[in-house]
């Protein structure tokens, strides 16, 4: 989903008498059963109530919050920014609970479904267990510890009162130019339907009920195949190729049980995707069987033309069941048009009430498959648990697991604990937002002490080593003399969709030179690259001793240490080729032989003894 920088949330409900006992929310029973009874609700709702069920606003949109009452709002997300001021989880959980509890005054009292990005833990919220994003769990090759990953992502998003968040991305990136590589778990369509379709059993079981938070499939389809890794660009490739590489994940993820899936801002061969009904409505929903619904990405149907009637006319048409509409009264193409505008349409004869019925049936019946209308409540021990040890220990395991050691002349690695002296530098091994990357707190992230709770590299070698260890850092590389081993941390600094977008990678020249001047002080020299995606090492590789990719791990870098010092080997496999150029960006026009190849990784035969 694609995010914009918005001020932060200020506006609170608790002075306007709509605080229903928070952390006791309870909901009159209006039906319970399986999801066959969202037909015999559907029977009983107007067009108005059934409209209001295929919108998603942003919260910063609702600038008065009555409208989810008013309008029989489904859903509400919060996008960038649309965060409680404090950003703490109780705040959220009670946030999300008064938004919820205005829809349980309407006439039917359909419960509302409040949708958050967590692809690599529940990245929001401050204090959340961060986990390494998709490209990092890719490189584990293992279903199980993505699975492992994404309950506990589930958990600390059931504890914020959330139901629904916008992931697994199980978009099969081949151009390593495109912004949102990271999010993809790599280059091939059978690792990433592997790895999706695990972490749609993450987070929704083996089947939704009342203890899933909904997976959200996207971006569908082909978003990872853009001429040149373009975001929201064209993919051109005939019907064959594009079922191959880019549909395979979505089978696997619907088989797994997705409940809902993201439309893609891309095209297929020039054709917007949230318009193109042959691939929603007639492959996806018939012929794959999709029985989940479909939403938006965030103003995404806006690109289809100018005219925003027109938009709304083509994307419902096209199989679209719910719209994700960021703006409010008084902004372009707010939700208040778009109820009227749909209205409009269904009197009209655009769009059919047949259309209609199928959209909001689809939203109704995941609702009751998660059991919302009878067990809306969060347990509050999940809330507690937000970052606990007990959820950290787990993204310690998937760092550890996802590490790549490309390079380990003369076995420098393992460390020992007990070395004299190493030194440290680069001002990635003591910054928690490089180490995390984009999508944490902010949606391009940021450099900093993003969050609390997290671990820097700095800081786990530290508590990894000897009390006789010296352990000194400097981010420019001074004084390296006398090390017994510099350690190097260079990176990517955060970014999200758009502002990734390159069309070269060649590593940083201050990082190339940062780890010429180490090797020049010292024979030993251990470099760990942060990145979302492989880069154009050049001679830096030969200037360096040993070589770690550790991706973009999240908050806790006791991962990486686990590994440097031999408690654990190295297991990580790359999850998609490693280029040696710039002509070797796009798996699809490779030029020359690639650095390393899919699956390489070293280990070690041997560990330090504890």
């Amino acid at each position: 989903m694609q995010r914009f920088l918005q001020p932060s949330l200020s506006w609170r409900l608790l002075g306007a008498g709509l605080l229903l006992a928070t952390l006791h929310l309870s909901v009159p029973a209006l039906r319970a059963g399986p999801a066959s009874d969202a037909d015999a609700l559907l029977a009983k709702m107007t067009l108005d109530e059934k409209i209001g069920q295929m919108v998603q606003v942003d919260l910063m949109a609702l600038k008065d919050k009555s409208d989810v009452q008013k309008y029989f709002i489904g859903s509400v997300l919060s996008g960038g920014g649309s965060d409680p001021a404090d950003n703490r989880p109780e705040t959220w959980l009670q946030t999300v609970n008064e938004i919820r509890a205005l829809a349980l005054q309407t006439r039917l009292k359909v419960p509302l479904l409040y949708g958050i990005d967590a692809v690599h833990g529940h990245n929001n919220i401050l204090g959340a267990t961060i986990f390494p994003h998709h490209i990092g769990l890719g490189a584990t090759h293992d279903p199980s510890l993505v699975e492992k990953a994404e309950r506990i992502t589930a958990e600390e998003v059931e504890g914020t009162g959330i139901q629904w968040a916008f992931a697994p991305c199980i978009a099969v990136s081949r151009d390593i130019r495109w912004g949102r590589t990271y999010e993809s778990f790599g280059e091939s369509p059978e690792l990433v339907s592997e790895l999706g379709a695990a972490a749609v059993r993450g987070f929704q079981g083996s089947k939704l009920n009342k203890n899933s938070v909904l997976a959200c499939a996207k971006h569908f389809a082909a978003d990872g195949g853009t001429e040149n890794g373009k975001d929201q660009g064209n993919t051109v490739c005939d019907e064959a190729t594009f079922r191959k590489i880019y549909l395979a994940p979505y089978a696997a993820a619907i088989k797994a049980g997705a409940g809902s899936i993201m439309i893609s801002y891309s095209s297929w061969n020039g054709e917007k995707m949230h318009g193109n009904k042959h691939l929603l409505t007639e492959v996806l929903k018939n012929e794959m069987g999709f029985k989940g619904f479909l939403v938006s990405d965030w103003a995404a149907i806006d690109q289809l033309s100018q005219d925003y009637k027109n938009d709304i006319e083509t994307s419902i048409n096209a199989g679209l069941d719910m719209v994700m509409i960021p703006f409010g009264p008084g902004e372009k193409n707010n939700y208040h048009e778009f109820i009227a505008d749909l209205k409009d349409l269904v009197a009209s004869g655009k769009v059919s009430q047949e259309r209609i019925d199928d959209a909001t049936r689809r939203i109704l019946r995941v609702k009751f498959q998660m059991g919302l209308f009878t067990n809306p409540n969060p347990d509050p021990a999940l809330t507690a648990a937000i970052g606990s040890p007990q959820h950290r220990a787990v993204a310690r395991e998937c760092v550890r697991e996802s590490l790549v050691l490309l390079k380990n002349s003369n076995n420098v690695l393992p460390l020992k604990k007990n070395l004299k002296h190493i030194a440290i530098v680069g001002k990635a091994a003591d910054d928690l937002g490089m180490q995390c990357g984009g999508w944490t707190i902010d949606w391009q992230g940021k450099p900093g002490n993003v969050t609390s709770g997290g671990t820097t590299l700095l800081s786990a070698i530290k508590k990894a080593v000897s009390a006789e260890t010296e352990v000194s850092y400097s981010p420019d590389g001074s004084d390296l003399k006398s090390a017994d081993v510099v350690i190097v941390a260079i990176g990517e600094e955060p970014y999200a969709e758009f502002k990734g977008d390159r069309q070269e990678l060649n590593l940083s020249p201050a990082d190339a030179a940062l780890i010429a001047k180490a090797k020049a002080a010292n024979s030993h020299v251990v470099t760990l690259l942060y990145s979302g995606r492989p880069l154009v090492l050049n001679s830096a590789l030969d200037q360096t001793d040993a070589f770690v990719a550790v991706w973009l791990p999240g908050t806790e870098a006791e991962g990486i240490t686990d590994v440097l010092f031999g408690d654990h080997a190295p297991k990580g496999k790359l999850p998609r080729q490693w280029p040696a150029n710039n002509e070797q960006l796009s798996v699809d026009h490779t030029v020359g032989k690639a650095l390393f190849p899919v699956g390489f990784g070293l280990t070690y035969n041997y560990l330090t003894k504890k």
